[in-house]
């Protein structure tokens, strides 16, 4: 690992002054950056630590009880232990009580997560099926337009993100089909029935996570098991590996839909 420089604020302003520039890097849980680094893979010349910045961590229910907003230095530990979270959105508490082990849920984060944005992690499935909206220190994104691809999102050079606000659905779950070693997801599938309109999340199956939108118009016509039970995800464009063949990951998208929507429906 080579020499960098390390900044540790307090505040907002002092973070986003501190990350501008092309060789910066905001350091969240460290989960993903502090490995790349090891492994040569990522060289930042600047570490700005957020770990001390009191506004970017939090839960909390909008006024009108519509929304969950979650601060994007909120631990996994703490959205899976979250009396709101599990109240209002339970199948995201769920998901977050899947990720890795014990000692990954008590550092890893929520903006850390999406921002990597590692194809076979678990919250940006839950991000597209919740039509959720990233908040930054510039705009709001909605979640559609967030995902870009391989470890690529919309963020710009030095954007900092603040939190996620997820609408609360009539119903949902997550099912994944998990890598023994590392639990992330080989595919994961994150349901959402909002009544008149229902949204499906995919991640693990492809580069980046995506919405199934033949699932979305069979479960808005009946919220099933037997309506997706027929969709079949199309290989092409998915990703093989050791883990799984794309052919096998389009078999697992219908599986864990199915049994995303069972989970929902209990």
């Amino acid at each position: 690992m080579q020499s960098f420089g390390y900044q540790d604020p307090t505040s907002i302003a002092k973070a986003t002054a501190a990350g501008t520039g092309s060789q910066a890097r905001y350091l969240a849980g460290g989960q993903s950056l502090l490995a790349a680094m090891k492994l040569g893979l990522s060289a930042p010349a600047q570490i700005v630590d957020l770990g001390h910045v009191p506004e970017l961590r939090g839960i909390k229910v909008e006024a009108d009880g519509t929304a969950v907003t979650i601060g994007a230095m909120t631990r996994h530990a703490e959205v899976a232990s979250s009396l709101e979270v599990g109240a209002r959105i339970p199948a995201l508490a769920a998901l977050a009580g899947m990720i890795g082990d014990r000692q990954v849920r008590n550092r890893g984060t929520l903006g850390g997560s999406i921002a990597n944005n590692d194809p076979a992690s678990d919250y940006p499935a839950a991000l597209l099926a919740l039509a959720a909206t990233v908040n930054t220190d510039k705009r709001q994104i909605a979640a559609d337009a967030f995902f870009k691809g391989l470890f690529e999102t919309a963020l710009a050079p030095g954007e900092l993100v603040m939190s996620v606000t997820f609408p609360v659905p009539k119903k949902a779950a997550y099912m994944k089909f998990r890598n023994p070693a590392s639990r992330f997801a080989i595919v994961g599938v994150f349901v959402a029935d909002f009544g008149g309109s229902v949204r499906v999340g995919v991640t693990g199956a492809g580069p980046s996570a995506f919405r199934q939108s033949d699932m979305e118009k069979a479960l808005a016509g009946k919220f099933a098991p037997e309506s997706v039970a027929s969709v079949k995800q199309k290989k092409e464009g998915l990703n093989t590996d050791l883990h799984a063949s794309a052919e096998y990951r389009a078999h697992l998208v219908t599986v864990m839909a199915k049994r995303a929507v069972e989970a929902a429906l209990k």
